[in-house]
């Protein structure tokens, strides 16, 4: 791409020859184990390559899992240095299948999972109001709002006032205090409102009062040290911050009325939300609806123990029924009055469709959660597969919406849906 374009793209430097900025972790890839052919392995890799060269992702990290077993295990570009507008001295460091990245939203798809482990555990009710656990947030009328409404994106309070100081978002008791006090605009469920940041605060509150413990505390021994996780914290701890991939508002700068739709879901046009996700005080926050932090892998690894009906490595994390129960449609397809698209909710998850949907063509029983529209986890019970794609950047519109496509068809059509799998869930 000319410098000039790259320029009014606002995309990064990509060489002619991607194999000095790819790394494949070949030790952990086993296409063999569960006869797949090498063709397919690589038709995936060439779709991720083909989102790469459009240079709206500085650095892009893939795992995919198959009946199992992961097939495909890799990354390219840079965490750092190759950014549209990094100076020419910033070193430019490689991307590596162990560098953490921000999940953003898809952090979401975790502390979702955690309330209905709670469920299981018998702390709490997804029913009950939010107000029987934390009877401050029934002021001004919110005091039937339940949890499940909160999870399913029907609590009626989709983002934080307009005015609050962004600062606000790394201060517990403030946005406690702003969420206590904020008005829903509805407050009966019927209406999909997607809750980019709030609905996680509101969550970690419940969480937090039924355990007596921290959020990152219940993280850690309920589903990050079982399942032998490094990173995958909300957050990195300040001396790891050096580690975290940096993140880049790429592609054209979104206009109106699209510009406000951004600005409406995430709280801020897009070169703020740069400015603010690359903040030590956001990346050192917790965040449960949008700083969880780690590799494509470990997402990955999260998606597979779902699959695995909450078992992983022959241990198990959390019953079959909690599982069903956290994928489990709710609601039909409706227009999201947040992001203004068609979706389909679980308590917790994005759903994929028929004839197509979120996560491809015949992703009838798919399920996962997209982070800052651009990175896709997902996995899909009729294919057997586990999907964790991350990048850097966050375009929003532009040139790249044909590549991200092309990879998600191209898993979809390189991994079928299997037969005797969409019957078992058929007859589920």
């Amino acid at each position: 791409m000319h410098s000039l374009a790259r320029r009014a793209l606002h995309t990064c430097e990509i060489p002619e020859d991607l194999t000095s900025v790819t790394f494949r972790n070949r030790d952990t890839e086993h296409p063999d184990r569960v006869g797949l052919p090498q063709d397919a392995v690589e038709s995936v890799w060439r779709s991720v390559e083909g989102l790469y060269r459009t240079g709206v992702h500085p650095g892009i990290q893939l795992s995919l899992r198959y009946r199992g077993e992961q097939v495909l295990h890799g990354a390219m570009g840079h965490t750092q240095g190759n950014g549209p507008h990094d100076p020419a001295a910033l070193p430019r460091l490689p991307m590596t299948t162990e560098t953490p990245i921000c999940y953003f939203s898809a952090s979401k798809a975790v502390t979702a999972l955690l309330m209905h482990m709670l469920a299981e555990q018998g702390l709490v009710n997804l029913m009950d109001p939010v107000s029987y656990y934390c009877p401050e947030f029934a002021k001004n009328g919110k005091r039937t709002i339940t949890v499940h409404q909160i999870l399913s994106h029907r609590g009626g309070i989709p983002a934080i006032p307009r005015e609050t100081p962004i600062d606000v978002l790394w201060e517990r008791d403030e946005i406690w205090r702003l969420l206590c006090a904020a008005k829903p605009v509805e407050v009966d469920g019927a209406k999909v409102a997607y809750h980019a940041i709030t609905g996680g605060f509101v969550l970690q509150r419940v969480l937090e009062k039924v355990t007596g413990d921290t959020i990152e505390n219940y993280l850690d021994r309920y589903l990050r040290k079982p399942m032998g996780m490094k990173w995958f914290t909300y957050g990195i701890a300040p001396e790891k911050l050096h580690e975290l991939a940096t993140n880049y508002a790429t592609g054209p700068t979104p206009m109106f009325p699209l510009s406000w739709i951004v600005s409406r879901a995430l709280g801020g046009d897009i070169r703020t939300v740069e400015k603010v996700t690359n903040d030590p005080r956001f990346q050192e926050a917790v965040i449960p609806a949008g700083n969880l932090c780690g590799t494509a892998e470990e997402m990955g690894r999260f998606f597979q123990m779902m699959l695995n009906g909450g078992v992983w490595n022959g241990q198990r994390i959390c019953s079959e029924l909690t599982v069903r129960r956290a994928i489990h449609q709710f609601g039909s397809l409706q227009i999201d009055r947040t992001m203004m698209i068609p979706m389909r909710f679980s308590a917790g998850m994005m759903l994929g469709g028929n004839p197509v949907g979120l996560w491809g063509q015949q992703s009838r029983y798919a399920f996962g959660h997209v982070g800052l529209i651009n990175k896709l986890c997902w996995a899909d019970p009729a294919r057997d597969i586990s999907v964790s794609l991350l990048n850097t950047g966050f375009p929003i519109v532009g040139h790249h919406l044909p590549a991200l496509a092309r990879f998600v068809y191209t898993v979809c059509r390189q991994f079928p849906v299997l037969p005797e799998n969409k019957r078992r869930l058929v007859a589920a």
